[in-house]
């Protein structure tokens, strides 16, 4: 793979790094990728714990191939070819890995295996961290997966990271009439997942929660806290729509179908009714922690992670995620 553009200082400086066989030191030229890799590989997969692997994966076979490196691509394309086809290598042996049918009738489909994606693992440098906010979000992931695995490499390559066709097409090992191709279709596929969203993914649009989106959040946490069914029940809409991942189903039912349904599967019984929770945003979406306590525990232990869609401050769509022995979520476990 070639830029059109000289041999850079950091290029040269790996070069050596190379050639001398300092393990250490070329450690420190790929592990400032980290970062944006796995956020790279979790477009790819949407599952944290897949992207977590591919991106080792990616600095394995780094280190197997560093004799290859001559300078002529900058160290982060080269890095981002790799982990690219280590994740449709993944994806060529997974056949668990693409959206199936809902269950719900017009649903259209489910991935679950979705994972939420922490926002403080979020690249650092202030440009990728700005594209990052946009394309992690849930719905944007969700749409992705769509996508066959080449469509959505092409797509994250060109739409999302801004390569040009060639230097796409030279990763994939695709003639770039092939990539062009790829990415016009992948584009009518993301249009009919997204419809309502602008697809200029480049000049993202920065988002902070609002002062509704935390209040609400807060007072989330607080009904559980309290166990106030009546207040979170009117924290939802009565088109909510509710998944628990990893299991199938997303649901569409009134706020009091919801609780009542919570309810009748044990939460807020004696033992499920000892809750504390925290505010944090996952995906770039605002999420509340949930904790609970059983009656023998002193502490109370990470349980779930429910992400939430907020509309006129009410909840209208809430994902939840099993969040018991996630280490990976880079919470604190207890309370």
């Amino acid at each position: 793979m070639t830029d059109a553009r000289p041999l850079g200082a950091n290029e040269a400086t790996f070069i050596a790094a190379v050639r001398s066989g300092d393990t250490a030191r070329f450690a420190r030229f790929t592990e400032r990728h980290r970062r944006e890799l796995q956020v790279h590989c979790y477009r790819m997969l949407a599952n944290y714990e897949d992207a977590q692997d591919m991106t080792q994966e990616t600095f394995l076979r780094a280190w197997n191939k560093r004799e290859s490196f001559k300078g002529h691509a900058a160290l982060r394309t080269w890095l981002y070819r790799i982990a690219t086809n280590a994740c449709l290598d993944f994806l060529a042996k997974r056949k668990d890995r693409t959206p199936v049918t809902a269950e719900l009738p017009g649903a259209g489909s489910e991935v679950r295996y979705l994972q939420p994606y922490p926002d403080r693992m979020l690249p650092e440098d202030p440009q990728e961290s700005a594209v990052a906010r946009e394309t992690v979000e849930l719905a944007f992931i969700v749409a992705v997966q769509h996508l066959p695995p080449r469509q959505r490499a092409v797509f994250i390559l060109r739409d999302v990271e801004g390569w040009p066709a060639s230097k796409a097409a030279e990763a994939l090992d695709l003639t770039v009439a092939s990539v062009t191709s790829a990415l016009q279709r992948a584009r009518v596929t993301m249009r009919e997942q997204l419809p309502d969203r602008r697809l200029d993914w480049r000049s993202p649009a920065a988002h902070e929660l609002s002062n509704d989106e935390r209040v609400v959040v807060k007072s989330y946490i607080e009904a559980h806290e309290r166990n106030d069914l009546g207040g979170l029940m009117s924290l939802l809409r009565d088109d909510l729509r509710f998944a628990m991942l990893p299991e199938a189903g997303t649901s569409v039912s009134t706020a009091k179908e919801a609780v009542d349904g919570w309810v009748a599967n044990g939460l807020f019984q004696p033992g499920y009714d000892d809750w504390r929770g925290i505010t944090t945003t996952v995906n770039r979406t605002p999420a509340a922690v949930l904790y609970l306590r059983s009656p023998d525990d002193p502490e109370h232990r990470l349980f779930a992670i429910a992400v939430l869609h907020i509309v006129d401050g009410k909840i209208a769509e809430l994902t939840g995620f099993d969040a018991s022995d996630k280490p990976w979520l880079d919470l604190p476990p207890t309370l």
